[in-house]
Parts: C-alpha cells; structure tokens; sequence
C-alpha cells in the first residue's frame, strides 16, 4: 500500500521501554560519585530509512512489537540489572567485581543520562534495527520522572563512534 500523498507531513513512532540498573558518574562533584540505581525509562523515536512517510500494508512505519523485542532485548540483555560503568573507572569496576555474582557494562564515556541516550542513538539502534528499514531518530534516557537526556541525529545518520560488540558486559551467572 502507498502512502497517502502529501509534501508536509512527516511520521514518527516512539516506543517505551524500561529497565533497572546501576551506575555512578566518575569524578561526579556531589552524591553521584557513589554507586547507585536508578529505573531507567527509554524513549526510542523511530522515522522511515528512506526519510518519507513510508508505511507499510497495515499503513506502519514498523511494529511497535519489533522496536520492543529488538531494543528492549538488547537493554535486557546488557543493561538492565547491570551496573554501567565508564571503562576509565577502575575503582567501581574493583568494586562490583567484588560482589559474586555480578553483572556490569563498560561505556566508552561516563555513564550519564546524555552519554547513555547517545551511545544507544548512535551504537546499538543502529545495529538492531537495521533491517527493519526504519532509523533511530532520538532517543531519551530518563532517569527519574522528572529529568531525562535527549539525543538526536542533527543530519544523515554517521559511523558508530564505536562498534557494538567493543564493549565490554559481564555477567557470571
């Protein structure tokens, strides 16, 4: 099915997903410098790859369904009860080493909300949603009700700053 014909019109879809973990910003100046935890929120805004309002036969960008299993798969499987820590942060790394069974992920950057948002923008919803013809748009990493990070693509979609597999998870289990 074609899409309906228009020259204003753009489409989006945003799925929610959530998952529980733990983190600390390294040289944080106040009470983020300790280990803590936060129910984590992810808004993922998702837009046709070919930049139209293309959908499908059903008249969808793509199923929600696919955006949950593929993301919410990978946050499971990697961040959610996991401690995020920055790969530079050896002092937390020794620490929840220490606590058998443990379960942690080393972030490229300081496990911010932004650098959060920006690592799953640009590192792993390029890579797990790439055959469903549709790009990450924005993603929002919410860490209370109240405050959440934002990261857009400002132009065509770059390079991953990394790869997906070049970061370090651990679980013992």
């Amino acid at each position: 099915m074609a899409s309906p014909p228009s020259t204003t019109t753009s489409l989006a879809l945003v799925r929610q997903l959530r998952f529980c973990a733990g983190h600390r910003l390294f040289r944080h100046e106040s009470k983020c410098a300790y280990l803590h935890g936060h129910n984590y929120r992810v808004d993922v805004e998702v837009v046709a790859a070919d930049g139209a309002a293309t959908v499908d036969d059903v008249g969808r960008i793509v199923d929600f369904s696919l955006i949950k299993k593929r993301l919410l798969g990978w946050l499971d499987t990697h961040w959610d009860h996991a401690f995020i820590l920055f790969v530079e942060d050896h002092g937390a790394i020794n620490a929840v080493q220490q606590s058998l069974p443990t379960k942690y992920f080393l972030l490229p950057w300081n496990p911010t909300a932004e650098n959060m948002a920006r690592y799953l923008l640009e590192v792993v919803c390029p890579g797990v949603l790439a055959d469903l013809g549709v790009i990450a748009r924005q993603v929002s990493v919410w860490e209370t009700e109240e405050a959440c990070a934002i990261a857009f693509l400002s132009g065509p979609p770059g390079l991953p700053p990394v790869a997906l597999g070049s970061v370090v998870v651990v679980d013992d289990r």
